[in-house]
C-alpha cells in the first residue's frame, strides 16, 4: 500500500511516519502533486500556524491537489483545521473540504488544550472498536466548531469537533499517532477504509 504523508513545512510528520512504521507500513512524505495523486491513501499531519501552513499549500499548488483527491484522506490536528472553511488563526482562509469553522478557544480555562481526553460522540468507521470513553492524546489551542460533518464531539472549554468525515475526506483534532493503542487502532482503521 502506498501512503502519502504531505509535507507542508508544519511539525510532527516525522511522528505520523514512525506510526505507520510500527504498524508495519512504508510510507513516503511529499510535497509532490503526482505522488499524493497516486498513492492509496493520504495523511495530512501537522503542528504549526494555519496562515503559514495555507501559504505553502498555495505556493506548490497543493490546495487545489488536495481538494481533488478521491482516495482515503485523514487530516489531523492542524492538518483537520486547514480542512475546514476558515480559521480565526491570522484569519486564514482554508481549503472548505469541510464546512466547520475554526476558533479559538475562550479565555476562560488553560489553553492550549493539552493531555488525553474522552469524547461526547465517536461515530463513523475511524471509530470502529474504539468506545467513546477511550482517550486520545490533544495539543490545540483552536477548535472546529460542531457541525453537520461532526463525528466526534469532545469537551473542553466548549463542546467541540474531534473527528470529521465527509465523503472520502477524514479528520481528527486528536494525535492518534501519540495515543498508545487506541490511537494505533484509529490509524489501522483510516488504512482499511
Amino acid at each position: 500500500m502506498m501512503i502519502a504523508i504531505v509535507k507542508y513545512n508544519a511539525g510532527n510528520i516525522r511522528s505520523v511516519k514512525n506510526a505507520l512504521d510500527r504498524i508495519g507500513l512504508e510510507s513516503v512524505i511529499t510535497d509532490d502533486p503526482e505522488i499524493l495523486s497516486s498513492a492509496e491513501k493520504v495523511i495530512f499531519p501537522g503542528v504549526g500556524e494555519a496562515g503559514t501552513a495555507m501559504n505553502y499549500l498555495r505556493e506548490r499548488g497543493l490546495d487545489e491537489v488536495i481538494v481533488s483527491l478521491k482516495q482515503p484522506f485523514l487530516g489531523i490536528c492542524l492538518g483537520m483545521q486547514l480542512m475546514c472553511s476558515h480559521s480565526e488563526e491570522k484569519d486564514t482562509k482554508c481549503l472548505g473540504i469541510f464546512k466547520e469553522r475554526v476558533c479559538k478557544f475562550p479565555p476562560k480555562g488553560i489553553v492550549p488544550h493539552m493531555g488525553w481526553n474522552d469524547f461526547i460522540k465517536a461515530e463513523g468507521p475511524l471509530f470502529d472498536g474504539i468506545a467513546s470513553s477511550d482517550n486520545m492524546y490533544f495539543v490545540h489551542s483552536y477548535y472546529a466548531e460542531v457541525g453537520e460533518d461532526t463525528v466526534g464531539e469532545t469537551d473542553y472549554l466548549v463542546p467541540f469537533t474531534s473527528a470529521l468525515q465527509k465523503d472520502n475526506f477524514y479528520g481528527v483534532q486528536f494525535h492518534p499517532e501519540k495515543s498508545a493503542g487506541v490511537g494505533q487502532k484509529l490509524l489501522e482503521n483510516f488504512l482499511k477504509i
